[in-house]
């Protein structure tokens, strides 16, 4: 069984601060250790399930957060931007049986994280025909480009929420709950034995009926924070504008909504 696992940071069970994600800041070391952590006993889960291949993409800011020396010997971690429009998910291909998501967040303009964004602090909300569009969002349905089931997360409880909306068969482990700008954070100790639980038994079921089918069209909305920026944009091939802030890409290929996404954000 061959596994993908994207991982992010503002999902993990105790962040809620911008600066716990930055690396070179104070108390970064901390949640990169849990973020590593948490990456970990998905991967014990999933070798209990019977996996014996694992790449893992580090997929927060530098893309250079996991202490690889705490992976399992079966796994391989792909560090750093290569710049393909896959980004989150990059390395990811047919040859995977399924694939996890560790420590994501809700989108911008939703209140399930203090963190809540979506690629950038640049954009106030982004939907895909007319719903709020996640990283999760994005990043599984590249999987699902590849026909690459999603079938785990963890995260913020309104992902968890809004991920069953989208993979049906998907098992997630809430580890907090957004209020504002804070959060109610379960004890890591409980995250890291749900992750591996729920990671484990995600991998135990039907493959072919956690598969999605993607839409046969794709509407794109992007509202910026700044409306300098969003004319800038609007000028990327087949961008158009719906207002000062607002700019709509429409296409059926959704490799293109990616490649839009990765240079217009």
């Amino acid at each position: 069984m061959k596994i993908f696992i994207s991982a992010d940071m503002e999902g993990i069970t105790s962040t809620i601060r911008w600066d716990e994600c930055e690396a070179q800041k104070n108390f970064y070391s901390i949640y990169a250790e849990q973020m590593t952590k948490e990456v970990a006993a998905a991967c014990e889960g999933a070798i209990a399930a019977g996996a014996d291949e694992i790449v893992i993409k580090d997929a927060h800011d530098t893309a250079a957060n996991i202490d690889i020396t705490k992976l399992p010997e079966c796994a391989k971690l792909i560090r750093g931007w290569s710049g393909h429009p896959y980004s989150m998910v990059q390395g990811i291909d047919d040859t995977f049986d399924a694939a996890m998501f560790v420590g994501y967040h809700s989108a911008a303009g939703r209140e399930g994280n203090p963190l809540s964004h979506t690629m950038t602090s640049g954009p106030l909300y982004i939907k895909i025909n007319g719903e709020y569009a996640s990283e999760f969002m994005i990043y599984s349905y590249a999987a699902a480009c590849e026909g690459v089931p999603t079938v785990f997360l963890s995260g913020d409880k309104m992902l968890c929420e809004d991920g069953k909306k989208i993979h049906p068969c998907l098992h997630t482990v809430e580890v907090k709950e957004g209020i504002g700008s804070a959060a109610i954070c379960i004890s890591t100790t409980r995250s890291l034995k749900l992750i591996r639980e729920n990671a484990e038994k995600s991998l135990k079921q039907d493959f072919n009926k956690a598969r999605i089918s993607l839409p046969d069209r794709f509407n794109v909305e992007i509202c910026f924070k700044e409306h300098t920026y969003a004319n800038k944009m609007s000028y990327y091939p087949g961008m158009r504008k719906a207002g000062a802030n607002i700019l709509i890409f429409e296409s059926q290929d959704y490799f293109e909504v990616l490649r839009m996404i990765g240079f217009v954000l």
